[in-house]
């Protein structure tokens, strides 16, 4: 189902006292804007709340209105969400949800109560970089990308014939989905195998982009890695079965230090995993298909990888 909060976002800017204002939003939509919060921003019951809700109602949207105003995002989510379901067989009911942000994302995943959100906040397609509103600049052509990319983890986390250990996971937290948690408990094989297929469903489903686009990469970064690929592969491997949230932010978060990347000596690149893991998930998708895949442990999806090296 789609979830436009465009409106209600856009009452707040239109208030006399839009501090105010956003505190009334968050509460009419605190479910999901506090999954939002908790997973990509920090808790909302923090004492800087506040000052985020400050800069975030009181920031220039010039740059947001005139990317909707030529811009149907309402059609292209509708139309992503149409093509995921057809492609990857969707046997839940899920979320694709239009907000705007705090800055902290600019896409992702959620599950809330059981229910499967994918979600992408607008500030960051408009086109133009915003140090106001921390927007990233990225073209509005690649909203379908990331939603498709989202909408493929919330298939993986809550689809019922899902084997994948996120969706064992999300289910012993009682139908919640934390980054952290997960981070925390996950196989580094599951980690990335998720984001490998991500990234997979998201080629499939809006084919035509750069391919660095689709890692969330620039150009020379992309390049790096390729160059690095063995060797990053090789280690990452030998931590397979290791579960740690320090693993997760080292092959799958941006903003980590040198130190925290360093391996024997070589400082590998930012969120690398997720080549790696596109890599370990391409045989799976083209030999099983995308819907099969989305649904598999990361075990089956290796084993598929096997037999496929071992016969060529």
């Amino acid at each position: 189902m789609l979830i436009n909060l465009l409106p209600d976002f856009f009452a707040v800017l239109n208030s006399t006292d839009r501090v105010a204002a956003y505190q009334q939003y968050f509460e009419s939509h605190r479910a999901r804007l506090s999954a939002y919060w908790h997973n990509y921003v920090f808790d909302p019951d923090s004492e800087h709340f506040l000052d985020v809700v400050r800069m975030t109602a009181q920031a220039d949207r010039s740059d947001l209105r005139a990317m909707l105003e030529r811009t149907d995002v309402v059609s292209l989510a509708r139309e992503t969400e149409a093509r995921c379901a057809e492609l990857l067989g969707t046997d839940v009911d899920l979320d694709v949800i239009l907000m705007v942000g705090v800055g902290g994302a600019n896409a992702g995943e959620l599950v809330v109560a059981g229910r499967g959100m994918a979600f992408v906040c607008l500030e960051h397609f408009t086109g133009v970089a915003n140090p106001d509103t921390q927007g990233l600049g990225l073209d509005p052509e690649l909203i379908p990308l990331w939603l498709a990319h989202e909408i493929a983890h919330a298939v993986r986390y809550t689809s019922p014939t899902s084997r994948s250990e996120m969706r064992q996971l999300i289910d012993e937290a009682d139908g919640y989905y934390s980054y952290w948690e997960t981070g925390r408990r996950a196989s580094v094989r599951e980690l990335l195998a998720n984001e490998g297929l991500a990234i997979g469903v998201s080629r499939l489903v809006s084919p035509g982009h750069a391919a660095w686009e689709y890692y969330g990469y620039g150009r020379r970064q992309y390049a790096r890695i390729r160059e690095l690929e063995s060797h990053i592969a090789r280690v990452v491997s030998q931590e397979f079965d290791h579960r740690a949230l320090g693993l997760r932010l080292r092959y799958l978060m941006g903003g980590t230090g040198d130190d925290a990347r360093t391996i024997d000596r070589v400082v590998i690149p930012e969120r690398a995993g997720y080549y790696i893991g596109a890599r370990m998930v391409e045989a799976a998708i083209e030999q099983r298909g995308a819907a099969w895949a989305i649904r598999a442990s990361a075990e089956e999806i290796l084993d598929v990888a096997r037999t496929t090296a071992a016969s060529a």
